[in-house]
């Protein structure tokens, strides 16, 4: 009996220190997340109210654009060190310098910056333009509009190993809806695609974010309307220049509308996505596409203060496939979220911006480093109300 009793007393020993240990692994403080505003833009001459997020060089400086402000008031290309102390590289003074930089900066090998401008340039329809490492700006391409080419871009850009870019353009083109463009590094531009609309074609690329390309050459990308049902579409337009709708939108509460931002690509070749509209609620959805075509509602965003709405920024992936991006409105202020959806479908919301000094209504898409620290901007808010440039720390 003693024997027995001891037996026993182990085992409850043991039990209790199992559920100590347990209690103590639940009550231990999960690992620090901070949010950081690092740069408030003051407008005028420092620039206001950026739009896309921010790129990064290899020691940790932040490069983007504002919409307004500069010398003359028409954006500007700005650079934002690891201390959070601003350079304006290049103030926009419109007319053929360009106006109005709406999409997000490529930074290549050597340091060079590569944008667009909605509108300027010779024919005042945009333009392409560069910024050497020195600091010095050179045009490399102003659209024509008509229907032979393209007219004000709202997106960035993306470059092949050869040098060569690609971006889209939101109007004029064959059917004035808008193209997809290459331009060399000899200033030579070519009309790949010219949007046509109808159910068979997209009609006008999607605001903000880029391009995404293959191995093989091929460009993805989505569209704001056109398609079968005229809410826009997801495609794919081969080295041949061949356009291919790989899903058309929906819309109603079953499907999203409106696609914006850039399209991510996972390592299966899925591809992944935001709605400004559509969905349970008409907040706007995420949405996968298989590489067979299959769609899938990832998440309907329901709005209100625990979930987000009217996503614009399009999304990045980590290496488990999680799901992050900005929305510009609803959270527990309304002045907008960065969230996370993980594969399982679950939303958390990683930050809901608070307005004032906080920042409020982030467009940009996020920059997402190895660490999975997050970095982008606000378009309003901060010390002035201009934006803001952040960090978020997990």
């Amino acid at each position: 009996m003693l024997a027995k009793s001891r037996k026993r007393t182990s085992v409850i020993n043991k039990l209790h220190i199992l559920i100590f240990m347990t209690v103590l692994a639940l009550a231990a403080p999960a690992p620090a997340q901070t949010y950081t505003v690092l740069y408030s833009f003051p407008g005028g001459s420092g620039g206001q109210y950026p739009i896309p997020g921010v790129i990064q060089d290899t020691v940790g400086n932040f490069y983007g654009t504002t919409a307004n402000g500069g010398s003359d008031g028409y954006g500007v290309v700005f650079e934002v060190t690891t201390s959070g102390t601003e350079k304006v590289l290049h103030a926009f003074s419109g007319g053929s310098d360009g106006e109005y930089p709406y999409s997000p900066l490529l930074r290549d090998s050597k340091g060079n910056l590569y944008g667009t401008t909605n509108s300027g340039g010779a024919y005042g329809n945009g333009v392409v333009f560069k910024i050497d490492a020195a600091g010095k700006e050179s045009i490399l391409y102003a659209f024509a509009g008509g229907t032979s080419d393209g007219c004000n871009p709202y997106q960035g850009l993306i470059i092949d190993s050869k040098g060569n870019l690609y971006g889209t353009t939101n109007a004029c083109g064959a059917f004035n809806y808008g193209t997809v463009f290459k331009l060399t590094p000899r200033g030579e531009a070519t009309v790949l695609h010219s949007f046509a609309g109808g159910s068979k074609d997209g009609q006008e690329p999607s605001f903000y974010g880029h391009l995404l390309m293959d191995k093989a050459g091929k460009l993805y990308g989505s569209t704001q309307v056109g398609g079968s049902s005229g809410d826009g579409v997801l495609y794919k337009l081969s080295a041949k220049r061949k356009l291919t709708v790989l899903h058309s939108f929906a819309g109603g509460s079953s499907d999203g509308q409106y696609s914006s931002g850039s399209v991510a690509v996972d390592k299966a070749g899925n591809f992944y996505g935001t709605t400004y509209k559509g969905g349970a609620d008409d907040y706007g959805v995420v949405w996968e596409v298989s590489k067979k075509r299959k769609e899938t509602i990832l998440h309907s965003f329901a709005g209100g203060s625990s979930d987000a709405c009217y996503t614009v920024a399009g999304v990045v992936l980590d290496s488990e496939d999680n799901v992050y991006g900005n929305s510009s409105l609803c959270g527990a202020s309304g002045e907008g979220t960065a969230w996370k959806l993980s594969k399982k479908g679950t939303l958390t919301l990683l930050h809901s911006f608070a307005g004032g000094s906080d920042g409020a209504v982030p467009y940009g898409e996020l920059l997402r480093t190895a660490n999975g620290e997050l970095y982008g901007t606000t378009l309003e808010g901060g010390t002035d109300g201009y934006g803001t440039v952040w960090s978020y720390l997990p």
